[in-house]
């Protein structure tokens, strides 16, 4: 039986944690290793896909597929090099603890897992905030799929209608739609407002400072 209370999900990379731009590198030489010149540009797009359709978005199908996991791979242990420094959007931590002080349960999408949602999640210091995350180990399908969102509100009993989604991709603004939820899009993660929009965003924020600064209003009022 869902709960009377409101939730607030988050995406983390991108959203509250400044990492978009560290995965692009990451993924660019991870793709470069492997042989394929991939613009730094296309895969800035794809980030917030899960690696196998991150991989198969930018490579296409006819790609030779053994070399996927490779990639991924390469991607994960180059990323890894910055875990003890990924730096947390302004005021990430304190969004989270205001929704929290205000009643809202707040809890993560996030296409991360393991070692590395741990790290995000020490960059954003606001765990006593957190009331639960999913994570990519937790779902079958990623975002663009509704899933990841269905399952974060699964974990704290609340309805869709009583929902919503802070992301900063036209990934994130899609599954929060078909999940059936609110979507709030942030600027930070680098995507034109434009494409947010037509994504599904209800409204837009510059970056979690500013999504703080106007709570009194809009879809977390």
């Amino acid at each position: 039986m869902a709960s009377t209370g409101r939730a607030a999900v988050f995406d983390v990379d991108g959203t509250l944690v400044d990492t978009n731009h560290l995965h692009v590198v990451a993924w660019w030489e991870a793709f470069r290793q492997a042989g394929h010149e991939v613009p730094m540009h296309a895969i800035h797009r794809a980030v917030g896909l899960p690696s196998t359709d991150l991989v198969a978005h930018l490579l296409g199908d006819d790609r030779d597929t053994d070399q996927d996991a490779g990639i991924s791979a390469g991607h994960k242990a180059l990323y890894g090099q910055y875990f003890d420094r990924l730096p947390p959007l302004p005021e990430a931590g304190a969004l989270l603890r205001r929704l929290h002080g205000d009643g809202w349960t707040v809890v993560l999408a996030t296409s991360a897992g393991g070692a590395e949602l741990s790290a995000l999640r020490r960059a954003i210091d606001a765990d006593e905030a957190i009331a639960a995350m999913a994570g990519a180990d937790d779902v079958e399908e990623g975002k663009p799929a509704p899933e990841p969102v269905e399952h974060a509100l699964e974990l704290v009993g609340v309805s869709a209608e009583r929902a919503v989604f802070v992301g900063d991709t036209v990934w994130d603004m899609r599954a929060g739609r078909r999940a059936g939820v609110r979507c709030v899009g942030v600027l930070c993660g680098g995507i034109p407002r434009s494409d947010l929009e037509e994504s599904g965003a209800d409204a837009v924020y510059a970056d979690p400072a500013h999504l703080l600064s106007a709570l009194g209003e809009g879809a977390l009022a």
